[in-house]
């Protein structure tokens, strides 16, 4: 049960490492700068490119959506994920709402996988015989 929700964490690492270690660094935006700039800036150029059109905002509001209608946990999971990965990636609002969304709906289907072999017996244990 703790699993998708270590996961989360591991995304959110690897989306900070990404968005510190990667984009605000003032070095490599220094090495992507010059003329002859290493093979990873075209990945960093991508990335920028992403945020700047908002494009994992988008991608997690779609996720979030699809969780809504098809009540699958995997994707309430990517909606969580997507937007975690959004919110460290500039975009806040879509992305906030996402993980809002997904951790919700995540919440709920672990929930429902707990408490459905206690209502699978509760309905016979109320009802009352008048006769042994």
């Amino acid at each position: 049960m703790a699993l998708p929700w270590l996961l989360l964490l591991a995304i959110g690492a690897v989306a900070a490492a990404l968005r510190y270690g990667l984009i605000e660094s003032s070095t490599i935006g220094q090495q992507c700068a010059a003329i002859r700039s290493p093979w990873w800036c075209t990945w960093r150029q991508g990335l920028v490119l992403g945020f700047l059109h908002n494009v994992y905002g988008i991608a997690a509001l779609v996720a979030a959506a699809m969780s809504l209608l098809s009540r699958r946990l995997w994707l309430a999971w990517l909606a969580a994920a997507l937007g975690v990965f959004a919110l460290q990636l500039y975009c806040v609002e879509s992305g906030a709402l996402a993980w809002l969304v997904g951790c919700l709906r995540l919440l709920r289907a672990q929930a429902n996988a707990r408490m459905a072999p206690v209502e699978q017996h509760r309905q016979g244990q109320q009802q009352v015989h008048s006769q042994p």
